[in-house]
């Protein structure tokens, strides 16, 4: 089993990727060091750990730095590799949750930056990101949950389960921010059951940050992105 007395975690508080990587430690137990990064004076240790990209989240073990949410999420898995488990041990399953999770990832992109920049994302965005949602409503539930929503009163949480509420947790803050409804339960009954039973989670509740932050954050960016286009 891995040390986690030299486990570091850089981070910024309202990022849904550094909540990928809280939520991975959190589930397994790890131990570790906070760092809040200012995404608008990184340190220099940020930039030197991740020269690349120069974002969070970034792991540090052992002085060692892992990058990119979804990779650090497996790293934690492996290198803390007891029970519970991130990821099903079965290879085909675990290929089948890598990926749907980069499936989910690759349609909240069709939305995301549209929103921050634009407020509203266009019809034909709305349309792509809807049939593609559909897909996934429908073909989740029949890949791996054939006997209906996952429950966690005797799980913990795992690797699609958290990338899926890192996207669609917050789906109200962009209702109430963006007044546009990117995730309803009445067209996604099997995906709003499963994300309404994560949010009853006692791990994801205390690292969940509170939405009246994240909407002022929120009115923040966007105050700073018509400033510059101004």
């Amino acid at each position: 089993m891995a040390e986690e007395s030299s486990v570091k975690l850089h981070g910024m508080w309202a990022s849904p990727f550094a909540l990928r990587a809280k939520l991975a430690l959190k589930i397994k137990g790890v131990e570790y060091e906070y760092i809040e990064e200012d995404l608008q004076n990184k340190s220099e240790l940020l930039l030197q750990y991740n020269p690349v990209h120069k974002k969070v989240p970034v792991l540090v073990h052992n002085g060692l730095p892992v990058t990119e949410s979804m990779i650090i999420i497996e790293y934690i898995d492996e290198a803390w590799d007891e029970p519970p488990y991130l990821l099903p041990k079965d290879p085909y399953l675990r290929s089948k949750h890598r990926f749907w999770a980069t499936y989910l990832q690759q349609v909240a992109e069709i939305l995301g930056k549209a929103l921050i920049t634009e407020g509203k994302p266009s019809d034909e965005m709305t349309n792509e990101y809807r049939n593609k949602m559909d897909m996934a409503e429908e073909l989740i539930k029949a890949e791996l949950f054939p006997n209906g929503c996952p429950s966690f009163e005797d799980a913990k949480p795992g690797y699609l389960d958290i990338v899926l509420y890192s996207l669609l947790g917050s789906s109200d803050v962009a209702e109430e921010f963006f007044g546009f409804r990117p995730f309803n339960a009445e067209r996604y009954p099997f995906l709003a059951s499963w994300i309404k039973a994560l949010k009853e989670v006692p791990d994801v509740k205390e690292v969940t940050p509170p939405k009246v932050k994240v909407i002022e954050l929120l009115h923040a960016m966007r105050r700073s992105y018509l400033q510059t286009k101004a």
